[in-house]
């Protein structure tokens, strides 16, 4: 599945072989089913057995976040992921598994991406950076592509496509793919994402593809392709109707929204909002709103535009999604209502693990938590805490979380 594109058809002799074995009745076992299942019959007929394999997860299951982690994207399950990552960093941290750290920390700073806590997964990227082995470039690439630092992004890109072609490793492409899509989506600059997007979905990849054809329906409606965007849109349900989460439910809601019928655009603008406000999403929540207000204002209904611009340019600012900001920046504009920019707050005095205390702390973790997370003593926690209230102008927790907003 890692050579994916580069691979030839290995993966397929790969899963006609484990079709003829038989699995051992554990949790390997139940994964090994389901991702044969779906390289053999396709993704419907794998959703139930890659679901049992999800479930029977335990504490002990942890070193097998690399394979748990995609499973639960492929599925569409924002919980999962959530729990998923956050268990696995949390065990890798007591049980001092250095091996398994940096694993853990990228795939948890992939899942804080999707819930706007870009800060947080960028502290916990330069941990993993730490450890001085080869990273996993997920977390790295997306939140570079959602940041919309257009140098930056593209250099990472560019550097993981030239190591994907080196190792073999296909699925890297699509990853690379699918974050110039989402780079260029944020920007505005649609015939970019939308050949970016063609060029990822053009492999099923695990984990990959469903996200892939959600940005390469918005590029193509932008671009005026209707026949890519409907053509996007019909891949895309056989998937999120499989899959029957919000996440999907949500997601395709948005691209029937974009590229289907238009008497029907805003119920599905409507849904997609509601359905994905219901998950931990808080990023893909926004850019429904972003993409409904942008309707909206096209429909000439300015006030309706202007709440939804709003609440996602407040997201998006929030977070540091600059490409995604300044779109809901210039639509808000253009219904009449100024933009300020947001000035440097006073989290920006903060160190890298000042600021990372300060947001454990606002999470309600105690001390001790704080510590055994991030291999500090409760009495350096407490330090830390003095020197970052000192910093905002504060006197207790109570205070943190207004202090860390006003930015």
């Amino acid at each position: 599945m890692h050579a994916g594109r580069l691979g030839d058809d290995d993966l397929h002799r790969a899963a006609d072989a484990a079709r003829h074995a038989v699995p051992a009745q554990d949790v390997v076992g139940l994964f090994l089913t389901g991702l044969t299942v779906r390289a053999t019959a396709g993704y419907g007929p794998a959703v139930p057995h890659l679901r049992r394999a999800l479930a029977a997860l335990t504490d002990d299951d942890a070193p097998l976040l690399w394979l748990s982690a995609p499973v639960a994207h492929e599925l569409w399950d924002d919980a999962a992921w959530h729990r998923l990552t956050e268990r696995a960093l949390a065990s890798a941290r007591v049980a001092g598994a250095r091996s398994q750290l940096p694993t853990a920390l990228t795939f948890r700073a992939g899942a804080l991406v999707a819930e706007a806590r870009f800060a947080e997964a960028a502290d916990l990227l330069r941990e993993a950076e730490a450890f001085a082995q080869p990273l996993h470039p997920s977390a790295a690439l997306t939140l570079a592509a959602h940041r919309g630092d257009e140098g930056s992004a593209t250099s990472l890109i560019e550097a993981t496509v030239r190591e994907a072609e080196a190792r073999g490793e296909g699925r890297w492409l699509g990853l690379a793919g699918y974050a110039e899509a989402v780079l260029h989506n944020g920007l505005g600059r649609y015939p970019a994402a939308l050949e970016a997007a063609r060029r990822a979905a053009a492999y099923d990849d695990l984990a990959l593809t469903g996200w892939t054809l959600g940005e390469l329906v918005e590029a193509a409606a932008r671009c005026g392709d209707d026949a890519a965007a409907g053509e996007a849109r019909e891949r895309l349900a056989e998937r999120t109707a499989a899959a029957g989460t919000g996440w999907a439910l949500g997601t395709q809601a948005l691209a029937e929204a974009l590229a289907g019928p238009p008497a029907a655009a805003e119920d599905r603008y409507r849904e997609a909002v509601e359905l994905l406000g219901g998950t931990r999403l808080v990023l893909q929540t926004a850019r429904a709103r972003l993409l409904y207000g942008e309707w909206l204002r096209r429909e000439n209904r300015r006030g309706a535009a202007r709440d939804h611009l709003r609440a996602a340019h407040e997201v998006f600012a929030a977070a540091g999604a600059e490409g995604f900001a300044g779109r809901a920046g210039r639509e808000l504009a253009a219904t009449g209502e100024t933009v300020r920019r947001r000035s440097a707050g006073p989290v920006d005095v903060l160190t890298a693990q000042e600021a990372q205390i300060a947001r454990l702390a606002v999470a309600g973790r105690t001390n001790p938590e704080i510590g055994a997370e991030l291999f500090l003593s409760p009495r350096t926690v407490e330090w830390h805490l003095r020197k970052v209230f000192g910093k905002l102008g504060i006197a207790s927790r109570r205070e943190l979380a207004g202090a860390l907003r006003e930015r």
